[in-house]
Parts: C-alpha cells; structure tokens; sequence
C-alpha cells in the first residue's frame, strides 16, 4: 500500500475510484487516503474520481497546495502571539512597563484613494475650523475606504498587487499597521484572503547587520524561525501580505536601487536589497504588499514598487473621528464633553486635531490638569504651548538621521515660512525649497506632492497646514539675533491689511499670537533645554512694549481688541498681563461674534488684574454659558455694556443677583439681542444699572408694544443706596415681570413695600387710566423716601385726570404727568394743569 499524499476536500467527504472490479477508496474530508496500487494489471471499464473540491487539479503545482497541518500550526501560534503583542500601545510618554490597549486609541482616520489637485490642496491648507471640516467631509463622500477594502478591485475589476498608504508625520499610519495586524490576527480582517501577514519596520531593517535571505530578515521582526518563515512561504505565496512600515526611512542609496535583480527568496544580500527585491516583486511576485511612507518618498517608492499599484493617503481625522477619539481617550462622558468643546470652540486646534498625534497631545494635557483639579477654563494654556509640544514630538520621535542640527533644521523652516506668508503661497516649488532647506525629504514638518502640468509631473511641497507655516515663521523671528528679530518683528507689526492701520489687526495676526506665545517662560524653557533655542532679551522686551503702547493708545476697534487679548493669553505671563490690564482704558468687544475661546481669553486677562475700567459686550451673540463662564471677568468691571442672545427671566435673575453682589461695578448696561426666538422668553429688552456717590439707579425697558400688550413700556427707579446691593433685586424682580409680563399693573401698589429707599421712579406707559392714577397716587403717599415721581403717557383719560387733580400728594414728592388728550398736550404736576395746543397735522 502506499500514500497517494492527495488531500480531497469534499462536500460529500468521499471519494471513490474504480480499478477493475469493485475497488474503491474513501476518507473523511481534509484527509489522507491509502489506495492499492495496481501493476502488471489491465484496467477495464470507465474510471470515476467523484469530487466537489472547486478548482482542483491533480496537477496543482507545490506554491499552490494548501497549507500543511505543521503549517497551519505554525500560523496559528504567530496569530496568537500576534494578539498578544499587537493589542497594548506604548505611548510617548509611558513609563517602563506602562501601555494602553489599542481599542482604547486606536480610531479609523480618514483614508482617501485618490489624488487631488494644486486647488483642492491650498484649499485644505489654508481652510480651518468649520471650513476646514466641510473640505474633509466632501473629500470623504465619495473616495474614502475602509481597511478592508484597500485591495478590492476596482471599477475595471482589476485588484492591486501594492498599495501605498501615504501619510504626513504624527498621521497615524503606524497606528494603523498595529490595527491591522490585530485584526488580521483576530480574523476580523483578510479572513481568507491572506493566510500570513508580515510587518517590517524599516526603522529596524536599517539596523539588520550582514547578508540575510528574505526569512532571516522576516525573523528579526516576528516570533517566527527562519525555518518557520520558510516552511509558511513555499506554500501559497500569493495568499502572504507584506506591510512594510515607513518606507520614508529606509535608508537606500542609488547604488542600491541600481542592484542587480535577485529571484531567489533563499539567497543572502543586505536587509535593503532584499527588500527592494521584494518591493519590485523579483521575491515571492505573487505576494502582496501594503506600503506605508510620507509623502516626501512617495515619488520614489513608486518607481520601485511593483504593479498594479493603488494610491492611498490618510487625510487624519474627520469631524466625528476627532469626536470618537476624544471618547475613546476619556473612558468618562463628563470628562471627554469639557475637553472636546474646549477644543471645539478653539478654530486653530480643532482644525491642528486632525492630526492624530495633536489629538493625543492635546488629551494628554488636558487629562493631566483635569487629574489635577484644574479649574475648567484653563484645561488648555496656549496654542504655542501645543505646537511646541508638537515639533518637540515629531523631531525626537520622526527625525531619526537627520542631515542637520535641529537649530539648523528648524532656523530653514523658518525661512521658507517666512517667505510663504509674505507672497501669500502655501505650495512651493522644488527648486526654492532645496535653496533652503538642506534635506526637504527628511524633514518631518513638510509634505510633498506631484502635479499634472500639461504632459509632465512638477514636485511642489507644503507645510500640513497653514497655522504651521505662521508658527514657524515666528518662531524664526523671535530666534534670531536681537538686531534682526526686531526689524522682521517690527516689520509685520507695522503691516497692516486693507482695512486700515485702527480697523484690524496686523496683517500677519496669527504669527504675532504665535511670537508672544513663544515668549512664555515654559515655552522658552522648553525649546532651550531640548532645542538649543534662546530668545534674546531685548527681543522680548520689543514685543511687551508694543503691545503697551498700543493699549495705552486707547484705539476702540473691536476686532483689534480680540487680538490684543490673544496675545497676552498666548504671553501667559501673569505680571505682565496685569501692567497690561492696567494700562487699558476701554476693552471693546462690540460686534464681535465671540466664541468660547475668545471668552477664555477674555476670562484669563481679566483674572491677571484686580478690576477692569471699562468692558464692552454689545452685540457678541453671548450664550448664558458664555456669560456664566464670564460671570469672574464680568464682577471685576466698573462699567460693562453686554448684549445677550439667549435670555429668560429666571436667567436675568440670576445674571443681576450675582453682578449686583459685586464690589467693583459702577455701571452697567444689558440689552437682550431680540434677534433669536429665545429672547422673547425673557420679559425685558434692556436694564440700565448706574451708582453714584449717594444713590443706585436701575432703568427697565419691554420689547416694542407689538411683541407685548404690557401696559408699562418703562420703568426706571432711583435708591438711597451706594452699593448695588443694597437694591435687592430679589424683591424686585417679581414687582416688575408682574407690571410687564403679566400685564399686571396693580403690582405698582407693592413698590413701596419692596424697598422703603426708593427716592425717585419714572415710567412710560401707554394709557393713564383711572385705576392707574388711583395706583400711582398710592405710591407717592406710602414711598416716605419718594421725592420724584414722573409719568409719560401715550393716551390720558379724563377720568384719570379728575382722579389726580381731585387728589394731593405728599409735599416732599414732587409728581409730574405728561401725555395726550386727542389733540391736546397735557401736563400736570403737583395737582396742577397746564394745557398746551397741539399743532399736528
């Protein structure tokens, strides 16, 4: 008897052959099967091989036979292993034996499959926040994938052989390796399609020392032998995935890629050539391969890798992954919801957040300072403090060999920052960048693209955004020598845009946010110790006496304003600030949409100094959030002016109880914005508070009488106090919504119930009826205190009229009412009429 060595796999798990009469074999399905070999003997009749197997062939040759059991064991233990280690994340910052699990990180950024052209790229480069999030989302529509489908065929049928996954610094392509192989290893992905699946490093390919063959190589980056690697490999090639890991920093030379062709997969090279061999498909060409790399080795990786080729790039983050993230990081509902609308509300990080590892950055501080009872308005410091934090993660984690010192490095940046933001371009040519910058392709912080021009290609390159191009050319300006720094910094202080040199800000505004935010002491700090970067002191003293200068000047431009305040935020120098503070006369917001990050701003500045002079809020589209997250800022005014969006009366209560408990406020002026809905919940238009050295005075105003049939329209009362305190509003309050709101005019009788200081009282009504005279007759006789009181009528009756001349007034309290009856002017005081003709049309 001897073994056939043939594996049946069977639906009916038999197989039966005919040899002559009544000889027949059979076996369970996957098994091996022992048949007589017949010789010297003649086969008569028909012979049948009854099987189901799809695509068998006797003549299946040895790559395309199925796995061995010793094979299939061999897998499953790498799975496993696989599993083990793939499923923890070392974070930058982790200490000796500390990790997270990859679910807990791990989110699916946004991978396009298509190239975009030089308008679709300047617009994604100069677009932020909102703007920046609908660019994404319609890129994403109709060309983003999923992991699983990187190698689906596409609208021709045709599949790709290699598929390249590029992705700038911090993008998280590695991430996306590690998820990969977790769920390949888990059978949630490629299940059926790749049997194996290899992860290189190039990073680790670099440091293989010798001549290896193509298993060998494989070994020093999995927990499989070399023999292992061999046995896997002979059977089904064309079932293996190569996932080759920053191409970007192998290191090749051009004598490399010039090599000689090796087809052996047994024959012994350095670790690069042999890659290279297997990129080109000389090694194992029925393979697949995923290739991962920065833009910047695009170009070269695709001459040398085999066909078909597909192109994808990770964009980052969209709008709801940055969301999904944030989640994931926090593991607590609360915790993630202030840190994601902190950011949210900040146009340049949200914006920044697409990046990944600005992701990580950013949840990483802001969990530490939530760990460490942090008040909520200050989980963030500066947006300088981030982007330092940035390049100091991508030049110790993505710069290895580089060609120049970091100084060096980062001094061209600078340069081509500079240039980039004083000819308005966020695309540069090859040849100006190679001026500049020693090694563009090593460089990290730059991206690189081909362009169709006509019937060529032509290389341009970029920075990932255009915050990053201002934040270097900032950083550039503040490290140069003293001479220098200050006449480039002079020079886009001075530079104004269309609008005029008092209307706006500096033309290069937020490289000037970003030089003040280099100018604080943790940031110098950093970038000394790390970097070798110093700022010279009179570079900071230049900067500090321009902007004292500028408030001193006194100039009320409101979008100036905000400037002003962002920059002393990103300063975030307490002593400063308050001599600052201090030197500013009039903060005036107005018309300014604010958003919670200009309020943080705002909150920060006003919390470095003792009182505010004057704070201007009309028109700013405040939120009762908003104004609850002012309410520190808002206590320290003397004179303050604000315009609310969303008011009720339960929250005007509680926005006057708590400004009336402040010591500093002498003046105070709301006006509810009646341009959204909510507004008509709140029963007034406007409340005017003002303190003088004897008395506190509060006028209330209602909406316009066609949106309320109010008979009051306005009220204003004067008291005997010095402190707005002392006017207890809680008293208030009820008396005036029941006279507005409720139509209620008999409230007045209670006004003099509600505080006995009450000296003058002035009201527009709009008709003076008898009750209504009965009711203003009963205040001026039980206000003791009551001096003044004046009426505006639009109509008087003359039955009103008898009531008041037949009635007298307490004779310290002076009593005037003015108003129309038909074609006559009436006005009586203390009981005494005087008509006047009316002239009207």
């Amino acid at each position: 008897m001897t073994d056939l060595n043939a594996e049946f796999h069977s639906n009916e798990d038999i197989v039966r052959t005919h040899a002559g009469p009544n000889v027949s074999a059979a076996a369970q399905s996957g098994s091996h099967i022992t048949a007589p070999v017949l010789t010297n003997n003649t086969i008569t009749g028909n012979v049948h091989i009854i099987h189901n197997a799809p695509a068998f062939n006797w003549n299946r040759p040895p790559s395309e036979k199925t796995q061995t059991s010793a094979s299939r064991s061999v897998i499953l233990k790498y799975k496993t292993r696989i599993c083990s280690e793939y499923q923890y994340v070392t974070e930058y910052n982790s200490l000796p034996g500390e990790h997270v699990l990859l679910s807990e990180r791990y989110t699916q950024p946004l991978i396009l499959q298509k190239h975009r052209g030089q308008k679709e790229r300047e617009e994604e480069i100069s677009s932020s926040g909102e703007r920046f999030q609908q660019i994404l989302s319609s890129r994403s529509s109709d060309d983003s994938v999923h992991l699983n489908s990187l190698f689906d065929s596409d609208s021709h049928g045709i599949s790709p052989s290699a598929v390249i996954l590029q992705g700038n610094s911090g993008s998280g392509k590695s991430f996306t390796v590690q998820k990969i192989m977790m769920d390949w290893a888990s059978g949630d992905l490629y299940k059926g399609r790749f049997d194996i699946v290899f992860h290189l490093k190039c990073k680790e390919i670099n440091r293989i020392p010798g001549k290896n063959c193509l298993a060998e190589i494989l070994s020093y980056s999995c927990s499989l032998s070399s023999d292992q690697i061999s046995q896997v490999l002979q059977h089904s090639p064309e079932k293996v995935l190569f996932i080759i890991d920053g191409f970007d920093e192998l290191r090749l030379t051009q004598d490399v890629k010039d090599m000689s062709s090796n087809t052996d997969r047994l024959q012994k090279a350095p670790a690069e050539i042999i890659l290279c061999d297997l990129l080109r498909g000389r090694i194992l060409p029925e393979s697949f391969l995923l290739v991962t790399s920065r833009s910047t080795a695009t170009d070269t990786l695709s001459n040398l890798l085999k066909g078909p080729q597909r192109f994808s790039e990770i964009m980052g983050f969209s709008d709801k992954g940055m969301e999904e993230y944030f989640q994931k990081f926090f593991q607590n509902e609360e915790l993630f919801r202030k840190a994601y609308e902190c950011v949210r509300a900040n146009e340049t990080l949200i914006t920044a957040c697409s990046i990944p590892v600005i992701c990580w950055i950013i949840c990483t501080v802001m969990r530490e300072r939530f760990s460490d009872g942090t008040d909520v308005t200050s989980e963030l410091e500066t947006t300088t403090s981030i982007y330092v934090d940035f390049v100091s993660t991508l030049l110790e984690h993505h710069c290895q060999g580089l060609s120049q010192s970091v100084p060096t490095l980062l001094r061209s940046l600078g340069q081509l920052a500079e240039r980039g933001m004083l000819e308005q371009q966020v695309l540069f040519d090859e040849e100006s960048v190679s001026e500049t910058i020693a090694d563009p392709a090593g460089s990290p912080f730059l991206c690189k693209f081909l362009f169709k021009r006509r019937i060529r290609q032509e290389t341009m390159f970029s920075f990932m955004h255009l915050s990053f191009q201002e934040f270097f050319t900032a950083l550039y300006y503040v490290f140069l020598d003293e001479e220098d720094s200050q006449k480039k910094l002079t020079q886009i202080l001075s530079t104004h845009s269309d609008q005029g040199a008092y209307f706006s800000p500096p033309r290069f505004a937020a490289v000037v946010q970003f030089a003040f935010g280099l100018l604080n002491k943790d940031v110098r700090h950093t970038l000394r110790k790390k970097h070798g970067l110093v700022v010279h002191p009179k570079t900071q003293a230049h900067l500090k006496e321009w902007i004292l200068k500028e408030l001193r000047h006194d100039i009320p431009y409101s979008d100036r304003t905000l400037f002003w305040l962002y920059c002393l935020y990103e300063l975030h120098e307490e002593d400063f600030v308050k001599e600052a503070m201090e030197a500013w006369n009039e903060i005036n917001l107005c018309n300014v949409i604010l958003k919670r990050t200009d309020c943080r701003a705002l909150l920060y500045c006003s919390q470095c100094c003792q009182s505010i002079k004057e704070l201007h809020l009309s028109d700013c589209r405040l939120t009762f959030e908003m104004l609850s997250m002012l309410l520190p800022a808002l206590l320290k005014c003397k004179k303050l002016m604000l315009t609310p969006s969303e008011l009720s009366d339960s929250s005007l209560d509680e926005l006057m109880c708590t400004l009336m408990r402040g010591q500093t406020l002498r003046s105070l002026q709301i006006s509810v914005d009646h341009h959204y809905k909510s507004s008509w919940e709140c029963s007034v238009e406007s409340v005017e508070l003002s303190v003088s050295e004897e008395t506190c005075s509060i006028s209330i105003m209602t909406f316009p009488l066609e949106h309320t049939s109010s008979d009051i329209s306005s009220l204003s009362l004067t008291f005997l106090c010095t402190k707005l305190i002392d006017m207890e509003w809680t008293k208030l309050s009820p008396i005036i919504y029941q006279l507005i709101h409720k139509q209620d005019s008999e409230a007045l009788v209670y006004l003099p119930y509600s505080s006995s200081k009450l000296k003058k009282m002035e009201m527009e009504i709009r008709c003076l009826t008898k009750m209504m005279s009965v009711w203003i007759l009963q205040i001026s006789q039980n206000c003791s205190n009551l001096t003044e009181l004046k009426v505006n009528a639009d109509n008087i009756l003359e039955k009103g009229i008898k009531i008041l001349k037949r009635s007298r007034t307490r004779p310290p309290c002076s009593m005037t009412i003015n108003g129309f009856v038909q074609f006559v002017i009436i006005h009586l005081a203390s009981a005494n009429v005087f008509f006047m003709p009316f002239h009207g049309d």
